[in-house]
């Protein structure tokens, strides 16, 4: 079905022709509509057309009012102030807008007029590490913009940068190779089994490494080794790598996120590019040797001695920096993925990095006209205290305890609140109001602000979070059930409460809520479309009677306006990567 334009997009073309008959040598006039706490819509575009062509706004505004259409669309236009339009629209263009979003899958909304192709950058644990509250963000924020893209029409090609190379793995590989059954098990391995057993060979070779100056050396050679390409030491490098897989893809399920091993290109992904990108880049003079580093420098980019920092793409040593192998990504992603925007969900404090990368990417030329590159460095999580989140012994907090006290806290409300669930049915939707609560505490934060993770206001049933939203769907699908023989069906013929088009109207906006989402990759807006949707809902359900609205076509109307409300909360929501139950 073709995408339903919004009440807001009508009524601007019809004001917008009627500016064109009324001022004809004015040519195309924006109207400048937007919505009012005075009427439904408020048109401003008079006041500055009649100042440019020196006319009277008051009487240019009362020509267009002449030159308006009543009926279908518009019930009433005043003329307010210096020559604004205070516009009510009919209650029958309302559910008439609503009915035309309700016979189509994707609500009306449409897709992008110009999709392309974005490659984002986003879940990049490190191979033989435990995530950490760190990798939340990067994992539910990157998660919820491919899924608005893909929703848009846009190809997305997802990237999963993990750490999967570097000079821990020359000490972690020489130690397997001295103990060869350190990794070995018996049948399938957990994800918490697959940590275990690389955290304590991870500290066992740590300890060997700080201690012995014989196994330091070897370790030092095996990293040659690996950079050289050596069979067994690419096998058992490998084997660190699989073993890691086991246990990332353990927490990013718990977590609700889907990973796919395909889109894992981890920096080795990039390893045979690195000499020729600093190669290209020392002939083409965008790169250029310093004390034997080849470095980019930037005028505006100053250390705090006040001289040039540069960006190390290849350091004195000959080792790549992290800049070569984010430089050759590039080179992958514009040339051979053939992206059209490049997005990099990673931490704030990376900016600088990030800016300097990006730059010397557009001087080299692999950042062509056309081609977009867009950090989304996001905010730090903070505890209850306003200070970085870590355990009460200074630790870094373990991703899965948090995740596991997130479900915990939620199935304990579930429980309280649950009517004729099962044990089973309430730790699935436990898992669902927990994670569904974490993910909303971080998308309805702006991506470059901190937040606080305060798991007792996220699982909160009042305010601001996730579990609201969920109970307001999962009411709806309960008055639903009990509708019986009545059926959702749209009355435009019937006048509305209050409640009702303030309800109506907020529906009409998710088109338009989710094109300017899309184009910011703000999904903090979305959130916030979806609970004041919720709480509009609220008003409604309190004001509305519906099974036992006056009539039967009332009670057919609001069962219209209550399963178009739970469709939009549900698409809403799937786009921020949340769950809604259909029971609570």
């Amino acid at each position: 079905m073709a995408s339903v334009p919004s009440l807001a997009s009508t009524l601007h073309q019809r004001i917008a022709d009627a500016l064109s008959a009324a001022l004809p040598e004015a040519g195309a006039a924006d109207p400048l509509l937007r919505r009012s706490d005075r009427a439904d819509f408020q048109a401003n575009g008079m006041l500055a057309l009649a100042k440019k062509l020196k006319g009277n706004p008051r009487e240019l505004a009362a020509k267009v009012v002449e030159g308006l259409p009543s009926g279908d669309l518009i019930q009433d236009v005043e003329v307010s102030g210096p020559g604004f339009l205070n516009i009510t629209i009919t209650d029958g263009a309302i559910v008439r807008t609503l009915a035309a979003r309700a016979g189509d899958d994707r609500l009306g909304v449409p897709f992008a007029e110009h999709p392309g192709t974005t490659v984002i950058d986003y879940a990049q644990p490190n191979v033989a590490k435990e995530m950490h509250v760190g990798h939340l963000r990067n994992s539910v924020i990157g998660d919820a913009v491919v899924r608005i893209l893909e929703f848009s029409g846009e190809k997305v090609v997802r990237r999963h940068h993990i750490g999967d190379w570097g000079t821990q793995f020359g000490m972690l590989i020489q130690y397997l190779i001295e103990h060869p059954h350190e990794l070995d098990h018996e049948g399938e391995v957990s994800g918490e089994e697959a940590m275990s057993s690389l955290n304590r060979l991870y500290k066992a070779s740590r300890t060997l490494f700080d201690s012995d100056a014989e196994f330091k050396a070897r370790a030092r050679r095996r990293v040659v080794d690996l950079q050289a390409g050596d069979e067994e030491t690419l096998a058992l490098w490998q084997r660190f790598v699989d073993e890691s897989k086991i246990y990332f893809y353990s927490v990013f399920d718990k977590l609700d996120v889907e990973i796919r091993d395909e889109d894992i290109v981890g920096e080795s992904g990039y390893n045979d590019m690195l000499a020729e990108t600093c190669r290209l880049l020392e002939e083409s003079g965008v790169a250029v040797r310093s004390n034997g580093a080849l470095c980019v420098f930037f005028d505006d980019v100053k250390g705090p001695d006040g001289k040039p920092s540069p960006l190390i793409v290849q350091k004195s040593d000959g080792g790549f920096g992290y800049a070569a192998t984010d430089l050759s990504a590039i080179r992958d992603r514009v040339g051979n993925l053939k992206a059209d925007t490049l997005l990099y969900v990673v931490d704030a404090r990376q900016s600088l990095h990030f800016k300097m990368v990006f730059e010397t990417a557009r001087r080299a030329g692999w950042l062509p006209e056309g081609v977009k590159a867009v950090q989304l460095g996001f905010g730090t999580v903070l505890g209850k205290d306003g200070k970085p989140f870590k355990t009460r012994e200074g630790e870094t907090v373990r991703l899965v305890d948090l995740l596991d006290e997130a479900i915990d806290r939620a199935t304990a409300v579930v429980r309280e609140k649950a009517q004729d669930l099962t044990e089973e049915q309430i730790a699935e939707r436990g898992a669902q109001v927990g994670i569904g609560a974490v993910k909303y505490a971080d998308l309805s934060t702006s991506v470059s602000r901190d937040y606080k993770f305060d798991l007792d206001q996220m699982v909160s049933l009042n305010g601001d979070t996730s579990v609201y939203l969920q109970y307001a769907f999962a009411r709806i699908q309960s008055i639903l059930r009990k509708a019986g023989e009545a059926r959702p069906v749209a009355h435009p013929e019937l006048a509305l409460a209050p409640a009702e088009r303030a309800l109506g109207m907020h529906l009409d906006q998710f088109g338009e809520n989710l094109a300017e989402v899309t184009a910011s990759y703000e999904p903090h807006k979305l959130a916030g479309y979806l609970y004041q949707l919720a709480s509009l809902y609220t008003t409604f359900y309190a004001e509305c009677p519906v099974l036992k609205a006056e009539t039967p076509q009332h009670v057919e109307n609001r069962l219209f306006l209550c399963d178009l409300t739970a469709r939009t909360l549900r698409q809403g929501m799937s786009l921020l990567g949340i769950r809604t139950p259909e029971q609570l």
